[in-house]
């Protein structure tokens, strides 16, 4: 890669993050600090690799969401995006670990034999461990070192499909599935909510409550879902026989102009068929994205009123909208750990030479006109995943979950 080509791209990332970025945290006088103090260091990384990686901790020191840069020979995404798993730092013998925490099903970690509680120790024959985060290369196989929950360590192919998309590359896994652990209790299982309206999910959404129907009480489990388009507000519906205000989203033109969060455009249905997405085009997608979201009344549940949120660090984006929506509502009592505070719209921009960004275009708030992003949600009872329950096969976050529901 070439100087020429490298500062090229380089002044195309320093004018897009100033021009089209539109985060609460966004200080542009930082910005231009940092791309001053990094600009040689970054200019002299000479191979795509290098520069990509320099590129991506100078963004990474503005601390908002949404935010990455990459390249698209080497698609090194993080593991959420990449295997369909994530995971939270692990300590044995006072040395740090990264432990897999949430493995969904249907992904390529899942279908590699991965489990919640094994221990990444290598990927690609070089250690990693926290506070790195580990990624994977997407497309083939790469080699990792794990340790299992009984000790063992091994090394085994992972398989990393190449995404479909090349402006968002993300592997999808299973993206709801549910079960009964108990005759009354169901428990509803969301990976994600791709695309922008959510057709597919939606359905897949109510194939899963009409599995349920017979549960008094209902487990959301939220944990690990990195969220995506509207899809998440048909899961909303379920939580509520009415149809209420959820938050609005704005963008950086509206609130520059000014608003009336009543005088929005309200989106409150998610269409049952895919060619009812063009009159939804025609009124949302080509005109000013703020919007208003509201639940789509689906009316009463046999399970309403007593549900649980089951969210941790990586319940972020659509998932986390959910989570607050029944917080300010006290539809949901919620367990686990702290939401990620990620609530923020990207898009892509082409970079030149084969390289994108992308950056946060639209911002959330609450219909009580809270902001989520960089605050997450605290939930109401903490619990952290226990390798040591996982080690006897239990999950001890729905087992917490399920004993606070028989009280409700």
């Amino acid at each position: 890669m070439t100087l020429k080509q490298r500062t090229e791209v380089f002044a195309n990332v320093e004018k897009t993050v100033a021009r089209k970025i539109f985060a609460p945290a966004f200080d542009a006088v930082k910005w231009k600090a940092l791309v001053e103090g990094n600009r040689q260091r970054i200019l002299e990384a000479d191979t795509v690799e290098a520069f990509e990686g320099e590129i991506q901790k100078l963004i990474v020191e503005l601390k908002i969401s949404h935010m990455v840069f990459f390249h698209h020979s080497l698609l090194k995404i993080p593991p959420n995006y990449a295997i369909g798993a994530t995971f939270q730092p692990h300590g044995v013998n006072g040395t740090d670990h990264w432990m897999f925490q949430d493995v969904h099903e249907g992904g390529p970690a899942e279908l590699s034999g991965m489990h919640a509680g094994y221990l990444l120790l290598e990927v690609e024959g070089r250690p990693v461990a926290p506070p790195e985060p580990p990624t994977f290369r997407m497309g083939g196989s790469c080699d990792v070192v794990i340790e299992k929950l009984s000790g063992e360590r091994v090394s085994q192919p992972l398989g990393i499909p190449r995404p479909k998309s090349k402006w968002h590359p993300i592997i999808r896994p299973r993206l709801v599935s549910w079960f009964k652990p108990e005759p009354g209790i169901g428990v509803l299982k969301a990976a994600g909510f791709p695309g922008q309206v959510g057709i597919d999910v939606a359905r897949e959404i109510d194939e899963a409550i009409s599995n349920l129907r017979d549960c008094t009480r209902l487990i959301v489990d939220l944990r690990g879902n990195p969220g995506g388009g509207a899809g998440g507000l048909h899961l909303m519906s379920y939580l509520t026989p009415d149809k209420l205000p959820v938050g609005y989203s704005l963008t950086q033109q509206r609130v520059a102009k000014g608003f009336r969060r009543e005088d929005l455009p309200r989106f409150g249905r998610i269409p049952s068929r895919k060619i009812a997405l063009i009159p939804l085009l025609l009124r949302f997608a080509l005109n000013d994205k703020s919007i208003v979201m509201v639940t789509e009344g689906l009316g009463p549940q046999p399970f309403q009123g007593r549900i649980i949120l089951l969210v941790n660090q990586h319940t972020a984006s659509a998932a986390e909208t959910i989570t607050g929506f029944a917080r300010e509502n006290k539809l949901a009592t919620i367990v686990g750990t702290k939401t990620a505070g990620q609530v923020l719209g990207g898009t892509g921009f082409k970079m030149g030479h084969g390289f994108v960004l992308r950056l946060p275009v639209v911002g959330f708030r609450t219909w009580s006109g809270n902001t989520l992003e960089g605050n997450g949600v605290e939930p109401d009872h903490v619990v952290q995943l226990s390798r040591e329950a996982l080690r006897n096969g239990l999950d001890n976050q729905v087992l917490v979950a399920i004993d606070i529901l028989k009280q409700l």
